[in-house]
């Protein structure tokens, strides 16, 4: 108990918390029943301490970001996720599909150089083929070869794969092969049987998605993991999702960053659900970093975060911060009052009023040089 106090600064408020800290404190990994305690310990402080001193340990005082741009291919899903804002039905008011050509255009908004990230996803869109995929990917990075393109969810993959008739791991190769260097981490939600029974009967299963998160990372192609919360969900359904991604991490090494992603309830059914507030969002990135000591990267969405919460996430374990986006669709649907996107300065100005320092990387967190 003094060692922590001394390090830490602040006296651990029981001794259950005191054993966690000795655990972090020599880089020893947590078990579900600590974390489950971090989500039930009154107050944020310790947690937040601990999961900065693991921060701190692999990122020191930098924060990095990227220059993305965010564009949705179609919102025409066959999906009926309830907790989604964002889908439509093919020719519902408000429904929308893609060419390539508009796709590249997009792309192109921000300059011939174009952004150091390209951020691809959609819906499971009856009529957005693998074939059109393959298009796009050739076509975006025949006009901007040096944008690291990160293209469509698993869940994605898999409705290519059931629409082809080819195997996930030649849905990847192709992929791969035409530009894509990296898949985003959407989809996950939560893993939990009784959870995503409630949140989106119809989408593929989480044991089927870490799946196929192991074959995108077996066949060379990182990927980046989320989990959607404030949707009604237990502490043990938080937990549960994380110890997965740490257990799939041990054996690829293949997820760039986890994500959490606040949930957002306007247009939706849940709409009278209890939104998480800040502190529960504070615990969430605090418990995340401290569980998942393998995954590299924690990034704040402040999309759906909010930019204040964002600057408040890099002391408590985040060290990434989403980019530009330039054009973010699927939580402003939600009813998200963010931005629909910032400037490079912006994103600056965000991280350096938290008291960190700005690193500007690619899509696969490679330094990005700076003149």
């Amino acid at each position: 108990m003094d060692r922590h106090a001394k390090i830490a600064g602040i006296r651990p408020p029981d001794r259950r918390l005191g054993e966690i800290a000795e655990k972090v404190l020599n880089g020893a990994r947590l078990t579900t029943e600590d974390g489950l305690h971090l989500l039930r310990t009154p107050g944020i402080a310790f947690p937040g301490l601990l999961a900065n001193f693991m921060r701190e340990k692999l990122h020191g005082k930098a924060t990095t970001f990227s220059v993305n741009r965010h564009i949705n291919f179609s919102n025409i899903c066959r999906n009926r996720c309830s907790f989604c804002a964002f889908r439509r039905n093919e020719g519902e008011p408000g429904s929308e599909r893609l060419s390539s050509r508009q796709i590249v255009d997009k792309a192109l908004e921000a300059g011939r150089t174009g952004p150091a990230e390209i951020h691809i996803t959609g819906a499971l869109d009856p009529l957005f083929s693998l074939c059109d995929a393959l298009a796009v990917i050739r076509e975006l990075k025949a006009a901007m070869p040096l944008s690291t393109v990160k293209a469509f969810t698993l869940v994605e993959i898999d409705h290519f794969s059931k629409m082809s008739g080819k195997p996930p791991e030649e849905v990847m190769a192709l992929l791969k092969e035409a530009g894509v260097s990296a898949f985003p981490g959407g989809g996950a939600e939560l893993f939990g049987e009784d959870i995503r029974e409630k949140l989106c009967p119809e989408k593929i299963s989480g044991e089927r998605w870490l799946e196929l998160a192991g074959m995108a990372h077996e066949s060379g192609i990182p990927t980046n993991a989320t989990m959607l919360y404030g949707v009604g969900e237990t502490d043990e359904d938080r937990i549960d999702h994380l110890v997965r991604l740490r257990d799939l991490q041990d054996r690829t090494g293949g997820f760039m960053a986890f994500i959490p992603l606040l949930f957002q309830k306007g247009n939706t059914c849940f709409s009278g659900i209890r939104a998480a507030g800040p502190c529960e969002q504070l615990r969430v990135y605090s418990v995340s970093r401290l569980i998942l000591d393998n995954i590299p990267h924690i990034k704040v969405h402040w999309v759906m975060s909010g930019l204040k919460i964002a600057e408040l996430c890099q002391w408590f374990g985040a060290d990434d911060v989403e980019g530009t986006v330039h054009e973010e669709r699927i939580g402003h649907e939600g009813g998200a009052d963010t931005p629909m996107g910032l400037t490079k300065d912006d994103v600056r100005s965000l991280i350096e009023r938290s008291g960190r320092l700005p690193l500007e990387r690619d899509g696969l967190y490679n330094p990005v040089r700076t003149r």
